[in-house]
């Protein structure tokens, strides 16, 4: 294997070990059959053991091992290797930082003795170096000057290069959801997406503005962002990468509220600088976009980021207004804080008519209900089609960021529908998360069974809303994941683009 890298993070299968090939499995100089013999406990073979090695002339490898459990799934294995990956990374960073491995900075991932899966193996070693922090202190972050690569790559370095964009593309999410907001406002917002955008092939971005919106008829979208001085932005990802140029893309819509104290009905002040990260959703999609065209899949894909604040100020939307959307449906705004569902409305809307996508999902941290629900686990999906859940249903099962599919039932209609106007944006706090969902249906062209003579008729998109509040934050940090944002459910979404594909 190569001896290019300074450290060794080795992922083992201990059973394995004796009847590998030869007498002895090497990372560099170091003999890796060996160390795991002489230095673990016998009979020790729990997933996620770990020995630190020092050779002679300065080697480092941290040894990880992926257990005998020969009954786990394939998703199970691959969801350990992740784990491995992170925790030797971790270790190795732990040394860094604390002035032992001062020459710690290129590390090599190897699979010894494990069937692999170096595109898991690359997606716990990417995130689990990927912190963030603005402290100034020139240690702050041990993991800045470190790098992670393959080693020995043998046949499945293009397996190892995927899983990197995969943790590149959730890296990128956390860290535009733990930028405050009087960094990442809007119009910031999009100058990083177009950096991040800076010389990719068939990517095309659009910033509108809010004249532009104004002239759609946007009032919902643009409703939300009188109360504040941040121009408000309606931002458009496009990638072209499907062999006809014309072919119906699948699109991404992202809620993008870059903060959010509630508008009028104004949040509790305990946590409220978490609503940073309300911008969740956008980053969701455009990463996805992005992801997507650094792996040339062959799809059309449009990502839609309608980017605002929902601050109490003097123009503010107030409880009881009433607005026109996009689709000259009447919304009553009972609650303002209630105000992702007003701005994808006309995101949807804007989306179904103008680019006709065979699939359409939209992302948000929409509900509350979400994370009592569903914990830090899954992210709720409400959607029209069941072969669109299956195929989202397998994808969070591959990446483990995982879905579970809520009821979109009309019987929950009378919570959004008995309002002076065509729709309420509060249907109440019983279905909280499912009357939100109810409200988007509304606006997504092309989903209806019936047409306007009650005939019936084949929908012509399939949509899907998901609800990712859930998934906004860790608090149960694990040997890839951090304290902080999550930066989900964006790899279960490039995973869907390419089985999609």
């Amino acid at each position: 294997m190569s001896t290019k890298q300074d450290a060794f993070v080795c992922i083992l299968d201990p059973t394995s070990l004796p009847t590998l090939p030869g007498s002895s499995a090497k990372i560099g100089a170091l003999d890796v059959q060996q160390m795991w013999a002489s230095a673990r406990t016998a009979g020790a073979t729990k997933a996620l053991e770990s020995r630190m090695m020092f050779g002679p002339s300065g080697e480092v490898a941290a040894l990880v091992s992926i257990g005998d459990d020969k009954q786990v799934s394939d998703a199970e294995k691959r969801e350990v290797v992740r784990k491995a990956a992170g925790k030797g990374v971790n270790l190795l960073r732990d040394l860094a930082g604390n002035g032992n491995a001062a020459g710690v900075r290129n590390v090599g991932v190897a699979l010894v003795g494990v069937d692999g899966d170096a595109h898991a193996a690359a997606v716990g070693a990417k995130l689990a170096l990927g912190t963030f922090t603005l402290k100034t202190a020139k240690d702050a972050d041990p993991s800045k000057n470190i790098s992670v690569k393959l080693a020995g790559s043998g046949g499945e370095g293009e397996d190892w290069n995927r899983g990197a964009v995969y943790a590149d593309a959730q890296n990128l999410v956390r860290e535009l959801m733990e930028l405050p907001a009087n960094i990442l406002t809007p119009t910031a917002f999009c100058d990083r997406i177009q950096k991040e955008a800076e010389g990719l092939e068939n990517v095309q971005i659009f910033v509108r503005d809010e004249a532009w919106a104004r002239e759609k008829g946007m009032n919902t979208f643009l409703s939300v962002a009188k109360g504040s001085n941040e121009p408000a932005k309606f931002l458009e990802v496009h990638y072209s990468g499907a062999p006809q140029k014309d072919a119906r893309p699948v699109a991404f819509v992202g809620k993008g509220v870059t903060f959010d104290a509630g508008g009028i009905s104004l949040k509790p002040a305990a946590g409220m600088k978490l609503m940073k990260s309300d911008m969740c959703g956008a980053a969701n999609a455009c990463a996805t976009a992005l992801a997507v065209a650094r792996l040339a899949i062959p799809i059309n894909v449009i990502a839609i980021a309608p980017l605002t604040e929902n601050i109490p100020g003097p123009n503010a939307n107030k409880p009881g207004d009433i607005v026109y959307g996009m689709n000259g449906k009447s919304v009553e705004i009972d609650n303002t804080d209630m105000e992702g569902r007003l701005i994808l409305s006309d995101a949807l809307y804007y989306t179904s008519t103008t680019y006709k996508p065979h699939t359409i999902l939209d992302i948000a941290t929409l509900t509350y209900a979400m994370q009592i629900s569903f914990g830090e686990i899954f992210s709720g999906v409400f959607s029209t089609s069941d072969s669109l859940w299956d195929e989202l249903r397998d994808a969070g099962e591959i990446e483990h960021d995982r879905f579970w599919r809520m009821p979109l039932d009309e019987e929950f209609g009378p919570h959004i529908y008995s309002s002076i106007a065509d729709l309420c944006n509060n249907g109440g706090p019983k279905g909280t998360c499912c009357t939100a969902a109810l409200f988007l249906k509304a606006f997504v062209e092309g989903i209806q069974t019936k047409d306007e003579n009650g005939r019936p008729k084949t929908p012509s998109v399939r949509w899907a809303h998901l609800d990712a509040c859930s998934v906004m934050e860790c608090t149960r940090p694990g040997p890839y994941q951090a304290l902080g944002a999550y930066g989900r459910p964006v790899r279960a979404l490039i995973e869907f683009a390419r089985r999609l594909a």
